[in-house]
């Protein structure tokens, strides 16, 4: 075995964020790919993409500007006896340095990580730090390594995007396809208790082109104010996952009991919402909602204090049987047959836009986003958003990082309160605006120290952030602007959540930006200047 050189993966890198052009992105990967060696393909696939751990893995490196900054600062040293700086060395080392915890854990990661730095060139150091902070920035998403992926097994990327699928981990699935090829990846299936990658929807604010697009009907359902969950059980043992593939299990005591009281199946992967229930079973803010969430000590008196409700909308197992190829229509089918009616999502099936029009009344009237439009033969599959399912909100939104933020003055002196919003853009982003509405002090004082401990570097007035944090955001109007590099401004924004629910790859990308722009003009005349 010859240990593959960290220094080819940072060239590898600067080769990738060099060209624009997905197709020569996908050439680079594959033929990077092809010639580790095999124990050196997961980590490495996930290292390029600026992660050191799968999804539903809860380690993280915590380590932020400051102890960078120290180890740089004490990494200039000369060493007599050092070992060459291999892609393992490197993985291997990130993974200490996660685990490293208790008193003295700061010095123990400055330490280890020095003592990389201490072998790594100045390229290299660049690099891993851009992994340290997940800012790549190098246009390679989880949908090019997809690509890459597939490219070097010689297989079809959806075979690759089903694997991921099921399992959640981009660096095993990579390992499964170059190691067994297309009959490794046939043979990947669903495990109960490792979280499936949830389906995504598209957004359109025209019923009629809903219909179009799903033949003339479709099935329309509350969107709620809540966070989605997956749920999954075998006998008596449930444990509940969040979008991001967390288990949230502990947080959620009571959805666990009602699970058990109310689901007629012992052998099935849920999904649906849950909402925070407030005075009148009106749904409480989603703020609230994440209390719970992030709740790990005196969980039952939060039980208490902030009630939720369950929704369901989905099966995606049920005794045995995967179902994510079965029509939209038959899962919920069998779903009605073992939840009772007061735990599914309300729905109607129509072709009927007056009827759709007053049912988003109505679900907005609840205290809810708007609906979802499901395809009727639908099947539940991963990854980019199409139009089997869509998204139909009252106001427009855009879910956006924040890349830095400002220090307020007058009543928010001592507050981060001016927020740098940024949209995606290939693997960076760009900022598209600032705002510093729609936050209660509270929320401020939460952001803040949020956002500190996100800081990469500060400059008079700013702190510079990793691009972690995602947050709602509505807005009047998008206007062209050489303000910003993104070319674009938001007119008028207001942060309306924050989306601890969402991870930066959520966030919306700019051309979802670009086609709103455009869409502005369906009723608006264009200017030709």
């Amino acid at each position: 075995m010859t240990p593959t050189p960290f220094s080819e993966l940072a060239a590898l890198c600067r080769a990738l964020e060099a060209t624009p052009k997905r197709k020569e992105k996908t050439r680079l990967l594959a033929e990077f790919l092809r010639g580790l060696e095999p124990e050196e393909v997961g980590p490495s696939v996930l290292l390029v993409v600026g992660s050191v751990f799968p999804e539903f893995d809860s380690r993280a490196l915590e380590v932020g500007g400051r102890t960078v900054k120290g180890a740089l600062e004490g990494s200039r040293q000369t060493t007599l006896f050092s070992e060459p700086l291999t892609v393992m060395r490197v993985y291997e080392t990130l993974e200490r340095i996660a685990e490293a915890g208790g008193p003295g854990s700061r010095r123990v990661k400055t330490g280890l990580l020095q003592g990389l730095l201490n072998e790594a060139d100045p390229g290299e150091a660049e690099v891993l730090v851009r992994i340290i902070f997940g800012e790549m920035r190098i246009g390679v998403n989880e949908g090019v390594m997809l690509g890459g992926i597939a490219e070097a097994a010689g297989v079809e990327s959806s075979l690759v995007r089903r694997a991921l699928m099921m399992t959640g981990n981009l660096g095993r699935v990579a390992e499964i396809a170059l190691k067994s090829g297309e009959t490794g990846l046939k043979g990947v299936e669903m495990s109960l208790f490792t979280p499936l990658k949830p389906m995504l929807a598209s957004m359109s604010y025209d019923v009629a082109e809903v219909l179009e697009a799903h033949g003339g009907e479709s099935a329309f359902e509350f969107k709620l104010d809540g966070a989605r969950i997956q749920i999954h059980r075998r006998g008596a043992e449930v444990r509940v996952f969040s979008r991001r593939l967390s288990d949230v299990t502990e947080s959620l005591p009571d959805i666990v009991a009602l699970v058990h009281e109310s689901v007629v199946s012992e052998n099935a992967v849920l999904e649906g919402e849950v909402v925070a229930v407030g005075e009148g079973g009106k749904p409480l803010p989603f703020q609230d909602l994440m209390r719970r969430f992030r709740r790990v000590h005196d969980v039952e008196a939060m039980v208490e204090k902030i009630p939720l409700s369950l929704h369901l909308f989905d099966v995606l197992y049920l005794d045995g049987a995967l179902l994510i190829d079965e029509p939209y229509t038959k899962r919920r089918e069998l779903l009605e047959k073992i939840c009772p009616p007061e735990l599914l999502v309300e729905q109607v099936i129509t072709g009927d836009i007056e009827l759709v029009e007053d049912f988003l009344r109505k679900a907005v009237e609840a205290g809810h986003e708007g609906l979802m439009a499901k395809r009727l033969d639908s099947v539940y599959s991963p990854g980019k958003r199409g139009k089997r399912w869509f998204k139909l909100k009252p106001v427009e939104t855009l879910d956006l990082v924040v890349a830095a933020a400002d220090w307020g003055y007058g009543r928010r002196t001592g507050w981060l309160s001016n927020y740098h919003l940024a949209a995606r853009d290939g693997g960076g982003f760009r900022v598209i605006g600032k705002t510093f509405k729609g936050l209660t002090d509270e929320e401020f004082l939460w952001m803040t120290e949020r956002l500190q401990d996100l800081k990469v570097r500060e400059t008079p007035g700013t702190v510079h952030v990793r691009p972690e944090l995602v947050v709602e955001v509505t807005f009047n109007e998008i206007q062209r602007s050489p303000h910003y590099a993104s070319g674009f401004a938001l007119r008028f924004a207001r942060v309306t959540r924050i989306r601890e629910d969402k991870a930066a790859g959520d966030a919306d990308p700019l051309d979802r930006v670009l086609e709103l722009y455009e869409a502005q003009f369906r009723y608006k005349a264009k200017a030709d200047f």
